[in-house]
């Protein structure tokens, strides 16, 4: 099937909350552009360098959200034009973003990212630690990041079981996190659930899911 056909695949059976996040990572824009002229509009890159070149050459209102790691040295590099920041997992990174935010007059919108995988491979803080920097004064005095939502990525396991306990651990870390309301900081996403498991992750409470290969086909690594 051809992408824009996966896409409407995918739509119409994604509920009216729930936002799609096309993962174009290693895509050519030929293949973001045919998903761009089926009506998607949010697009998912996980290396800087890439996404800023794509932005470049792609129409302007595309919100492009970076779903990778991300090295504070590099955030300079999309700070004048990314939607959304997935994957942030500590507070330096946090003052780095709001840093170069401030260089471009915007206020950029993060999600943290919490571990629930039990892969050491997984990034991502705490609940606690989670707590602690939304409640902190150093936090507070960020005025050019908005922290939206949480994210997480389940551990890469065939065990559904699993992985729904891992997407029901970050839906409760939301829940207790959501009590944490200040002007820098209002928790209304819950990014989670990949092509194999978005499913499973809207069941279990995400608003936001990641999906890639079901949307461009398999990616190409070489």
């Amino acid at each position: 099937m051809s992408i824009s056909e996966n896409l409407k695949n995918i739509k119409s059976i994604l509920p009216n909350h729930v936002t799609l996040v096309a993962v174009s990572k290693t895509k050519p824009v030929s293949d973001i552009m045919e998903a761009y002229n089926a009506g998607q509009r949010i697009f998912g890159e996980n290396k800087i360098q890439e996404m800023a070149e794509k932005h470049e050459l792609m129409p302007k209102e595309i919100q492009w959200h970076m779903i990778g790691h991300v090295q504070r040295n590099k955030v300079k590099y999309m700070a004048e034009f990314v939607s959304l920041i997935h994957g942030v997992d500590n507070f330096k990174l946090l003052q780095e973003i709001n840093k170069q935010a401030k260089k471009h007059d915007r206020i950029i919108d993060c999600l943290l990212q919490i571990k629930i995988a039990s892969e050491d491979s997984k990034f991502g803080m705490t609940q606690s630690e989670a707590e602690a920097i939304l409640q902190s004064e150093d936090f507070s005095e960020l005025k050019n990041i908005r922290v939206t939502g949480v994210m997480g990525m389940a551990t890469f396991t065939e065990d559904e079981n699993q992985v729904k306990a891992e997407f029901s651990t970050l839906k409760s870390v939301f829940e207790s996190l959501k009590n944490i309301e200040n002007e820098n900081c209002k928790l209304q996403t819950i990014s989670m659930g990949m092509s194999g498991d978005y499913q499973l992750a809207i069941d279990s409470g995400s608003t936001m899911v990641r999906v890639g290969s079901s949307i461009f086909g398999e990616r190409n690594y070489n």
